[in-house]
């Protein structure tokens, strides 16, 4: 919501709703971060492949249900935005969970963030960003204090991968957004994601997908992974200015690390501890320093983050 201006300064009433569009945020995070360790509890069942299918097909159809896209009346370029949206979706929930199989969730999502940020970064072009920039880097520097060994090189390599996927993700979906109405975007996004991932599960898992525990399992990870948080941070965008939800989008490491550690029983170093808070504060900064001034921000018109 624009801010208003009077004499020269930037005057930020506080909307209705705004308590409720923090709630919504905080919601959808939760369920985002508790999504990936039910998907990391999978992982002995389906194997990761298995648990990626589960979840991008599963959330797929019931996204398709929900929505209801219309598939005509759409020009070549929105179905070649639309494919490259669905194989950002794959890659990065794919190589995402490969990491989570190797280190706790709190220090992958840690790493991971960092393709974002990179991206706030890079498009805020000033110097306070890149002293942000700075803070993430050293937050990751004590992640790795006495070598990445603790954590497995393979699989920190792979949270960042993730990250690069995640801001591949992040510019694919504002092109989506901008050429699909409501949700529609996603929905079909998610449905390319789904037939790129399903042979690879299939071939992985088996018939163990079709287990009735491991089904229902996987219905509540698309639940709580893509469509519950995608649904409540859409809402919240409609009450929240952009860089506010932007802020507390940011808290994502704080909230994975707890999910790890209530779920999973992923205990952190105080070390670790120190580092992911040293990246989401960065993270929330580097958001501050890229956004443009409140007078031109419109939360209405910004696509929704990544979903891992």
């Amino acid at each position: 919501m624009p801010a208003e201006v009077s004499g020269g300064t930037a005057r930020h009433p506080l909307p209705p709703g705004r308590l409720g569009g923090v709630a919504l945020v905080l919601g959808g995070a939760l369920s985002v971060q508790f999504g990936s360790a039910l998907a990391a509890s999978l992982f002995p069942r389906t194997g990761v492949a298995g648990a990626v299918t589960l979840r991008l097909t599963l959330g797929a159809l019931l996204m398709l249900v929900v929505c209801r896209p219309r598939l005509r009346g759409h020009r070549r370029g929105d179905w070649a935005a639309v494919v490259a949206f669905g194989l950002a979706l794959a890659g990065m929930n794919s190589i995402f969970y490969q990491a989570i199989e190797r280190i706790p969730l709190g220090p992958a999502v840690t790493l991971e963030v960092l393709g974002p940020l990179a991206l706030s970064v890079v498009g805020a072009r000033r110097v306070a960003a890149w002293c942000w920039a700075g803070l993430a880097l050293a937050g990751v520097a004590l992640l790795g204090q006495g070598g990445f060994d603790r954590l497995d090189p393979v699989g920190a390599a792979l949270a960042l991968a993730a990250g690069t996927m995640w801001a591949a993700y992040i510019v694919c979906s504002a092109r989506v957004g901008a050429r699909f109405p409501r949700a529609d975007g996603l929905a079909l996004a998610l449905t390319v994601a789904a037939l790129v991932t399903l042979p690879i599960g299939l071939v992985d898992a088996g018939g163990r997908l079709a287990h009735p525990a491991v089904l229902g399992l996987g219905a509540g990870l698309a639940l709580l992974a893509s469509v519950l948080p995608y649904s409540l941070e859409l809402a919240a965008l409609r009450r929240l200015p952009t860089a506010t939800f932007a802020v507390l989008m940011s808290l994502g490491p704080a909230i994975a690390a707890l999910a790890g550690w209530l779920v999973l029983g992923q205990a952190l170093h105080p070390v670790e501890v120190l580092a992911i808070a040293l990246v989401v504060a960065a993270s929330a900064g580097a958001v501050r320093a890229a956004a443009p001034p409140p007078a031109v921000v419109s939360a209405a018109a910004a696509a929704p983050p990544a979903r891992r």
